[in-house]
């Protein structure tokens, strides 16, 4: 499987700042991969995704050393409406993210189609079936700017993936969404990796990551400090120095461990405690 998406040796710093906020970080991340990007606030996550998007340094400017390369060919050599066709990124704030042009959700979905000629029955036909995926069929006809924020984070998603981008660059998609909707976006990003869609994501939720990921970049101010497969890095003892949550079942098996429970192995999803368990009991009771 190639490498869509390859970070060499980079470092950035904004104009009205001293200091890198990003140092020298190299990874690279495979096409159809779903990778979660975790650090603490200030971390520099959401910078990452602005670099890997673009907007870093065509709009933010600023200095950019060593080297960002999307699909072969290096970032600066894109003009950013060509990365637009390419990376589909959701903002943090799904404020920020709704066109203020369209005065209902349907158009503001059809919005981004619009602006590529798409032909008027195809775009009917995307926006429908993508309004479906994302369960916001009943919210068609109101005005984005009386959704709540929830709301408009999945009009925010719906509105990149009619795109179909090759690449999805989401950054905190469930901020602002109870339980059920986190279950909802997550559904609908794991549907987009099964459709071989390459997925960045900014998320605090470690039970997710640890569900839906393959692999999770850790940052700490500024460095890349961790890679590897999701279940490899939150094993890792290296992982609790950065003060970083951990998906609570790893919490519990950790204290467990501290109080002197042997596991068999580090459990990172809920069903595998009891498993962890068991294989342990059953060894000390043959």
């Amino acid at each position: 499987m190639k490498n869509i998406i390859e970070i060499k040796n980079m470092s950035y710093r904004y104009p009205v700042s001293d200091d890198f906020c990003l140092k020298n970080i190299t990874f690279s991340i495979q096409k159809g991969a779903f990778t979660a990007i975790v650090g603490n606030n200030g971390a520099g996550k959401t910078t990452l995704c602005n670099a890997i998007r673009g907007f870093v340094p065509h709009f933010y400017k600023g200095e950019l050393a060593g080297e960002v390369i999307v699909d072969g060919k290096q970032i600066v050599d894109y003009q950013l409406g060509q990365l637009g066709e390419k990376i589909g990124y959701v903002f943090q704030n799904p404020f920020s993210q709704i066109s203020g042009v369209k005065d209902s959700v349907f158009n503001e979905v059809a919005y981004g189609l619009e602006n590529l000629g798409v032909p008027v029955d195809e775009i009917i036909q995307k926006v429908e079936d993508v309004l479906k995926l994302v369960n916001i069929e009943h919210l068609r006809g109101k005005n984005p700017f009386e959704l709540s924020g929830g709301q408009r984070q999945r009009v925010a998603l719906a509105a990149i993936i009619v795109m179909d981008p090759d690449i999805l660059v989401i950054d905190e998609p469930t901020s602002q969404l109870d339980p059920i909707g986190t279950e909802d976006i997550f559904d609908v990003i794991r549907l987009m990796k099964e459709r071989g869609k390459t997925v960045l994501l900014v998320e605090h939720k470690m039970d997710l990551i640890a569900e839906y990921a393959d692999n999770i970049l850790v940052l700490h101010e500024g460095a890349l400090v961790m890679q590897g497969p999701v279940r490899e890095v939150f094993s890792d003892p290296k992982y609790a120095t950065f003060n970083i949550q951990y998906p609570h079942v790893t919490e519990v098996a950790l204290n467990l461990i501290d109080i002197g429970v042997p596991l068999k192995f580090i459990p990172i999803r809920n069903e595998e405690l009891p498993k962890a368990l068991k294989m342990e009991w059953e060894e000390n009771n043959d």
